[in-house]
């Protein structure tokens, strides 16, 4: 993987520019699995002949700020903390989203997109790139997490893991990614969030092998194309299949 946080064209379908996707912080942001965002992405756009550039982006490194898609993982209080604090020093990421890139945020990386959040019994800034907030929920949202995705994103029913302490309340500029079936995502009523190309997400697992949907849509905003091509989701199908079985056996 490359660190060079060099300034890069995005990248296009058939053009010269690598499709260039950016792991914010993993020094900081990387629990439960999320660096699998990073693999999915890059690999489900190899499949399709789509050249792709990871780069992986410590705290100490400036973002670049001409990349197609930026990820934020989970993290505990005190690196969340800090990392909402070096981000918005950076700049850079807003810089980016200005200029059209996706970003997508899970767990803590989703409430670094508000406009604050609590970490070690302090509020503390976000990003303020999504009208949302995020405080402390009366105990912890541990568990599978499921819902029916905005139909204006035309994708199949959320299925995930969650594991955090917030609760995260969305303003009138945003739009729930869905609407909570099983677990508790957002409030226990709706979960994660979007606007644009910027979505978040409480859910791990990762998310993007558990939602592969999820991914092309990412994959199709950063691209600029409503399709492409079909790949074989066998695997990720069946792993969908038994854990819906799994929650339908638990509500019997």
């Amino acid at each position: 993987m490359s660190t060079d946080p060099a300034y890069r064209t995005p990248g296009q379908p058939g053009g010269e520019s690598n499709l260039r996707i950016v792991w914010i912080y993993p020094d900081l942001l990387s629990t439960y699995g999320d660096r699998g965002n990073m693999l999915i992405l890059a690999r489900r756009a190899e499949l399709r002949g789509l050249p792709v550039e990871c780069l992986e982006i410590r705290s100490d490194q400036r973002l670049p700020v001409a990349a197609d898609i930026y990820l934020l993982g989970g993290g505990e209080d005190g690196p969340q903390a800090l990392g909402a604090q070096r981000l918005i020093a950076d700049g850079g990421l807003r810089r980016a989203a200005d200029q059209g890139s996706v970003v997508f945020g899970v767990c803590a990386g989703y409430q670094l997109l508000g406009g604050s959040f609590f970490a070690k019994g302090a509020k503390c800034a976000g990003l303020d790139l999504l009208d949302l907030h995020s405080d402390r929920g009366p105990s912890r949202a541990v568990g599978e997490l499921a819902g029916a995705i905005d139909p204006r994103l035309g994708l199949p029913p959320l299925s995930g893991f969650e594991n955090h302490g917030g609760r995260t309340h969305l303003g009138a500029g945003v739009a729930p990614l869905a609407r909570v079936s099983t677990g508790v995502g957002n409030d226990g009523s709706t979960e994660g969030a979007w606007r644009g190309k910027l979505l978040g997400t409480y859910s791990h697992g990762p998310a993007l092998a558990r939602n592969p949907a999820l991914a092309d849509l990412l994959l199709r905003w950063a691209i600029g194309t409503p399709q492409l091509p079909p790949l074989d989701d066998t695997w990720s199908d069946r792993l969908r299949a038994e854990r819906s079985a799994a929650l339908a056996a638990v509500r019997q």
